[in-house]
């Protein structure tokens, strides 16, 4: 904004009474500019999209819907949500998704998959593995076992104590819930660990291998996964972790702001993300998990 101040002196007595300007001093006043907010892509072909979109925007972070590769432009991050991965897969390679996400994760792009997500970032599926395979992203090094807690009717939620970096809260328990889910069998050297679960005696007494902890979310670089779904509880921590490192990341610049106006020009968009609800009840699925 502009504004002008004059500058005058009184005429002497006898003399015009008007105040005549002398000088003009333009003063500009200059805002402070308002950082801007990370832009964060959601992989919206299936799954928990809309949930996860609420969760950034609460966490600091603008949410765009991706359906199609000229909406990750300006993206410096990207949540691949849970669904079925061999069906996000399918959908994917049908609307030539595949070589713009992986093109995103190549320029450094942060990346964070939640359940199905988490196997389309595994560089190996172990048990569970689809008859032919299945088409991944990769880049995560780690293996996984699909569906290594059973069917639907084995979804449990549990208290898990998370080591999410920057989290300064007293409380490190975060209500995991776990919904057909996967689990990362061995995770290399450079894989940072920040949740394992610790098996039951029933669960380990059905497998008969030993086993007794698997491991549900990592982080390796700017690359981050979970079993669980942080997006249905009212838990905003790992939502805020990923904002914080998509801000670290540049843009994705492979497509400009028109070309993304063209592509969602005709879409039905969510009419406002961030004031969805989130699941706040308690619900403990067989006395295996309590």
């Amino acid at each position: 904004n502009d504004c002008s101040q004059t500058l005058c002196h009184r005429a002497a007595p006898g003399t015009c009474a008007s105040a005549t300007p002398v000088c003009r001093v333009s003063l500009r006043h200059t805002m402070p500019s308002q950082p801007q907010k990370p832009r964060v892509g959601v992989l919206a072909i299936q799954g928990s999209f809309a949930e996860h979109c609420a969760h950034v925007k609460r966490a600091g972070g603008e949410a765009v819907e991706v359906r199609k590769a000229e909406q990750l432009a300006g993206c410096s991050g990207l949540i691949i949500p849970g669904g079925e991965s061999t069906t996000m897969a399918n959908i994917a390679r049908r609307w030539n998704l595949f070589e713009p996400l992986r093109d995103f994760q190549a320029k450094g792009g942060a990346v964070w998959g939640t359940c199905a997500g988490l196997i389309f970032l595994a560089d190996r599926i172990g048990a569970g593995a689809k008859q032919g395979g299945q088409e991944l992203l990769g880049g995560l090094d780690v293996t996984v076992d699909r569906n290594f807690f059973g069917s639907q009717i084995d979804s449990f939620e549990t208290s898990l104590r998370c080591d999410i970096p920057g989290d300064d809260s007293l409380d490190k328990n975060f209500r995991a819930l776990f919904i057909r889910a996967p689990a990362i069998l061995s995770a290399g050297p450079d894989v940072e660990v920040m949740a394992s679960y610790t098996l039951p005696a029933e669960k380990r007494t059905q497998r008969g291998d030993g086993l007794e902890k698997i491991i549900v979310a990592v982080k390796q670089k700017q690359l981050m996964a979970t079993s669980f779904h942080p997006e249905i509880t009212s838990d905003n921590r790992w939502h805020t972790l990923f904002v914080k490192m998509a801000s670290k990341c540049a843009p994705y610049a492979a497509y400009d702001e028109t070309a993304k106006a063209s592509a969602t020009a005709f879409e039905t968009k969510l009419k406002n993300p961030g004031g969805l609800p989130v699941f706040t009840d308690t619900v403990m699925a067989g006395p295996a998990f309590r």
